[in-house]
């Protein structure tokens, strides 16, 4: 007998229904969805050319979802350092990263529950998705960021029409500020809320249809708090339920050196992040020191049999000029996933010969200042 989806407290075990708004649980802990069962190719509505295509594998039917065409994005043949492999463009978006998948369907099934103003948290990519699906929605909207986010990702939060506040110190502070807030306005955080991650699910699915309904041997992620990873789980763990796919794709989290508690946690265990040094970081995007969902995190690669790759402020500069130089023009946040790809190929862990799929999550014109100090001329004033 089928049960109704529900949310569900990892650690408890408690579930709540999701027919009525909710971000969290009664503990103040992050929930997740119960189990769904996905869906087989006959699903797909076709002519949908959007993450909506895929709509029958989310919780609730959303009779008017706001859309603006996300999803569908490229997936393109090509090497990096000598070295075969696909990148999903996930840029291609209409605020320029993949964030609009997750916000899609989270202010779809809020806004359908009766949501119309809300306040989320982010370094830059989640608030101007947020901000611009609000914009779509009629929503009023307000974000929190960190005072040192690129001035690019803030104009872009505030052309949108949404309350920006500048939030001083470490991004942790961004997201307190931000649930200071909740107590008037609803959390629609990218990171807190588990309609996001049905959202960034439907990357998994893309993929699959990309490769001719077939899983890949490898996806390597760019992380921070790995919404990307684990909808890339839920999405073939659901295939897999559907009979759609016999074997999970092997699943790898690329971070920065300088900020990496996923990659610290997997290779030496969730203890040593007591005593894990951060530094600032070009790859800004993905720099979370405390993962909401690192225990899910650590259960997908493990499940999967992946792994984690950590690079340098040297590699991730070296990588973006690399794929810039092949016309792909991606962030730091994102291009040290090409890095990792590349470590892992070295360390053996994954196969030059196997098909890996290499996620680019945003573009580089929202990383303008970065380009510029690293490309300008040797004699250029100060």
């Amino acid at each position: 007998m089928e049960t109704s989806p529900c949310y569900i407290d990892p650690e408890t075990g408690d579930t709540y229904p999701i027919d009525s708004p909710r971000w969290c649980a009664h503990n103040s802990q992050p929930l997740m969805l119960s189990e769904l069962p996905g869906i087989k190719r006959s699903e797909i509505d076709s002519s949908e050319r959007s993450i909506w295509r895929y709509a029958k594998s989310f919780p609730l039917r959303v009779d008017s979802p706001i859309s603006m065409g996300e999803g569908c994005t490229p997936l393109v043949n090509s090497s990096f350092e000598g070295i075969d492999c696909s990148f999903k463009l996930e840029w291609f978006a209409p605020t320029g990263s993949f964030k609009d998948r997750g916000t899609s369907v989270m202010l779809s099934l809020l806004q359908q529950q009766g949501i119309q103003s809300v306040v989320e948290d982010s370094s830059g990519n989640g608030g101007a998705s947020v901000a611009g699906y609000g914009a779509r929605a009629g929503m009023k909207v307000k974000i929190c960021v960190p005072a040192s986010t690129q001035p690019a990702k803030i104009a872009q939060v505030r052309a949108y029409g949404a309350e920006v506040y500048l939030v001083p110190g470490p991004r942790e502070a961004t997201e307190a500020a931000a649930i200071e807030m909740a107590r008037e306005v609803f959390y629609a955080s990218h990171n807190w809320h588990p309609f996001f991650l049905q959202g960034t699910k439907t990357i998994g699915y893309e993929i699959w249809e990309d490769l001719g309904f077939r899983a890949p041997d490898n996806i390597v992620i760019p992380a921070g708090a790995g919404s990307n990873v684990l909808g890339c789980y839920l999405a073939f763990r659901e295939l897999q339920n559907a009979g759609e796919i016999e074997r999970l794709p092997r699943l790898f989290v690329s971070q920065p050196i300088n900020c990496a508690p996923i990659h610290t946690a997997f290779q030496q265990g969730i203890e040593q992040l007591q005593s894990l040094d951060y530094a600032p970081t070009a790859a800004e995007g993905t720099a979370i020191k405390q993962p909401l969902r690192l225990t899910q995190l650590i259960e997908a690669l493990e499940s999967t049999n992946g792994g984690t790759a950590a690079l340098t402020e040297e590699e991730i500069v070296k990588a973006c000029l690399t794929l810039s130089g092949s016309g792909i023009y991606v962030e730091p946040s994102c291009a040290h996933a090409a890095a990792g790809f590349k470590q892992l190929v070295d360390h053996g862990e994954i196969g030059a010969e196997e098909k890996t799929v290499v996620l680019l999550t945003g573009t580089g014109l929202k990383a303008t200042s970065f380009y510029s100090e690293q490309l300008a001329p040797a004699d250029a004033p100060n």
